[in-house]
């Protein structure tokens, strides 16, 4: 680092790697230029570069920092601050440091490792500059990294020092270069996490992509809050492209500072389009992110180098680490230390127990670097990708549904991989936005097959959970997705369970429409099964609509279609619907023995979901018999498996109930507890019966 050993004959190199702010002089040569300086001022070395003169957005890792200072005062504090590639790092530490300055009266020492370079900067070569630096003769300094660590502890121990060790590549780099001095403070900015430093009681800071609010201050500073108000809108998208990255946002600034006439909206075309946005964000003959991101990557080992481009082509913003084991076609246990290997570069960030993301322009990077080496590529990922979601949500739906008809041709071979329905359900709600992607990006990418089949694995989810939203969208592309492939038989069925939802949600016109049409659509393919669901489908829609006679016809003859195909399930399905209907027309005998025949065949068939759900209608022909002491068992039964299987929208139906007969009890307390619970669940669920319970319990609680 700018000197030369006396008796190895060895010259360190005078290098700067990786971003720094300001300007700095690191050695006692550049050339022919030479700087020289007397030994009182190399022995209070001030070398940290400038702070940086526009910075904004990191209050909170900067109180951080000051809250670990002062709980050591006079103690020596080593700080990692660890992220991804042009996050701001090396500025969050200048800024920091340069208020530190009056506190270390014996000086800042400053060293750039060399993260960004081909090869690492070695300890030897740092501590040969930093002892001269302190005082010491180039030719007393000795040779060898061991001496000349002794050295170093010697030299500083009655020092109290600043130490900013930037771009680190590893533990081994800071350990060598920690001062003996009490109080010290020794700062390492690194991409990755650098987790061997626990053992020298390192604390840690990550610092993480801006917010809106920071992003848009980082502009606010660069051009001016006046510009930025004027064209808010744009401020907030440049905000958002440039993915909170300082450095990209940095970039965009110092383009629109130079250009004072240029709008932020026109800054925007080239950002917008996710093939353009990296070359975008250059500023020539000086910063380019995609540099920056490929120095990055290039110390990357094999593995990690081809799970980073993988990964990329992931469907969502989050996945987990089975998805990309599918991915690359590896086993489990190479999957996860590959993945380790990523989130310890920072390349990904683990955002929850197993679940991996990239940052937006991380994302971008690996997937034009995996296109690059091979454009074939990306299709086949995606498609390996997008079979693994269908395999693994139709083994869910297995566990979640087990007995129901299905047309999709991998349930042949389906394998109940989940303990229980509440571990399906979990894993299904956790991925839920990534299996709407899939939906989008099968049809998209022309494999309909895949649409309509992963909607059909889907309905057991949204018959527990109702996520209207997501059903509704996902199911109009399952019949498009259906219709291109010519299938009746599955368009029927996309449409049957579309007209559920439309039924659940009182949008009975929409649902006869998808039910009259899925029915004509059975009927032309001669499937009997999918006419007696789109038949009994059509009667929950006439009941709704206040036809009940209609509706009753409906059931019955759906009933009769499953009795002909030997369906025992749905006959009891039939029968549970036929024992609502004749409670509600009054006739309570009637309906009592049709429900708990279908209780009792449920029960039988080991169908819990179902069981749980007659039951609950069962109890609610009590309460219309007005025989709300009867009412209670059958309900709490079927709470205690709703429970058991995980179905937060069953629940609150049976809640429901459960309040009422509370009510009818006089026991206000109980009532108003069921009522409560019942619109957290269909809150949690966006059930706009949740205002109907909410109007219940205000009404109890003001009588």
């Amino acid at each position: 680092m700018g000197s030369r050993d006396a008796e190895s004959g060895e010259t360190a190199r005078n290098e700067v790697a990786g971003a720094v702010s300001g300007q700095v002089v690191q050695a006692g040569s550049v050339g022919s230029v030479h700087f020289h300086g007397s030994r009182a001022e190399r022995g209070m070395p001030a070398q940290l570069p400038l702070a940086p003169r526009s910075f904004a957005g990191r209050e909170a890792e900067l109180t951080r920092l000051r809250r670990l200072r002062e709980a050591l005062p006079e103690g020596s504090l080593l700080v990692v601050l660890t992220g991804p590639a042009g996050v701001g790092k090396t500025s969050l530490a200048l800024r920091w440091l340069h208020e530190l300055r009056a506190e270390f009266p014996d000086g800042q020492l400053f060293a750039d490792l060399g993260a960004a370079q081909p090869v690492p900067v070695a300890p030897t070569e740092v501590l040969d500059w930093f002892l001269v630096s302190a005082g010491v003769a180039a030719e007393r300094v000795p040779v060898g990294q061991p001496r000349r660590e002794a050295m170093y502890r010697s030299v500083t121990s009655t020092r109290r020092l600043v130490v900013l060790l930037d771009n680190v590549v590893s533990a081994a780099q800071v350990r060598a270069l920690v001062p003996a001095g009490v109080p010290s403070v020794v700062v390492a900015t690194s991409r990755y996490r650098l987790s061997g430093l626990a053992l020298d009681g390192a604390r840690w800071v990550d610092v993480a992509p801006l917010d809106e609010a920071g992003s848009l201050s980082v502009l606010h500073e660069m051009l001016g809050a006046g510009r930025v108000t004027a064209e808010a809108e744009a401020a907030r998208t440049i905000a958002e492209l440039c993915g909170g990255m300082p450095l990209a946002l940095s970039v965009v600034g110092a383009r629109l500072a130079a250009r004072p006439r240029r709008s932020l909206d026109r800054e925007l075309a080239d950002l917008r389009v996710d093939q353009r946005r990296l070359p975008a964000l250059t500023l020539t003959g000086d910063v380019s992110v995609g540099a920056v991101l490929d120095a990055a990557c290039d110390g990357l080992a094999g593995d990690a180098a081809h799970l980073y481009r993988l990964c990329a082509f992931h469907l969502g913003r989050e996945f987990g680490t089975e998805v990309a084991a599918a991915a690359a076609g590896w086993p489990a246990d190479r999957t996860e230390s590959t993945l380790d290997e990523l989130v310890e570069a920072n390349l990904v960030a683990e955002v929850g127990d197993g679940r991996f993301a990239y940052h937006d322009l991380l994302r971008l990077h690996a997937r034009r670097r995996a296109e690059l080496d091979d454009p074939e590529q990306h299709a086949v990922v995606v498609h390996r990708m997008t079979e693994w979601y269908l395999g693994r949500a139709v083994c869910a739906d297995v566990v979640v549904h087990p007995a129901r008809p299905r047309l999709g041709p991998r349930y042949r071979d389906a394998r109940p991989e989940f303990a229980d329905a509440r571990a399906a359900l979990s894993w299904l709600e956790t991925e839920r936005v990534n299996l709407r992607v899939v939906v989008d990006t099968a049809a998209g990418y022309g494999w309909p097959e895949l649409a309509w089949q992963m909607c059909e694995a889907l309905w057991g989810f949204f018959l527990n959970t109702r996520h209207y939203g997501d059903w509704i969208k996902m199911h109009r592309t399952g019949i498009a997705a259906a219709r291109q492939c010519g299938d009746a038989r599955a368009e029927a069925r996309m449409r049957s369970q579309l007209g559920f939802a439309y039924a659940k949600l009182r949008r009975f016109d929409d649902a006869v429409a998808e039910n009259t049409a899925a029915l004509r659509l059975a009927e032309e393919a001669g499937d009997d099964q999918a006419c007696a669901i789109a038949q009994s489908q059509l009667g929950r829609a006439a009941r709704g609509l206040g036809d009940l006679p209609a509706a009753l016809a409906y059931f019955e003859a759906a009933r009769d279609a499953q009795v002909l195909l030997g369906e025992w399930r749905g006959v009891a399905l039939c029968r549970r619907r036929i024992g609502d209907l004749r409670s509600r027309l009054g006739d309570h005998d009637g309906a009592v023995g049709e429900l708990m025949a279908a209780a009792a065949e449920m029960a039988r068939l080991g169908d819990r979901t179902q069981h749980a759900r007659t039951l609950m209608f069962l109890g609610a022909a009590r309460l219309r018999a007005d025989r709300a002491d009867l009412a209670d068992a059958p309900l709490l039964e079927a709470l205690g498996l709703m429970q058991a299987l995980g179905s937060p929208y069953y629940q609150a139906e049976i809640l429901a109930q459960l309040g009422e007969v509370a009510e009818r009890r006089a026991d206000r307390d109980v009532a108003a507890g069921r009522y409560r619970e019942a619109a957290e669940l269909y809150a949690a669920v966006e059930d706009p019966r949740a205002d109907v319970m909410r109007s219940r319990l205000s009404a109890l609680e003001s009588g």
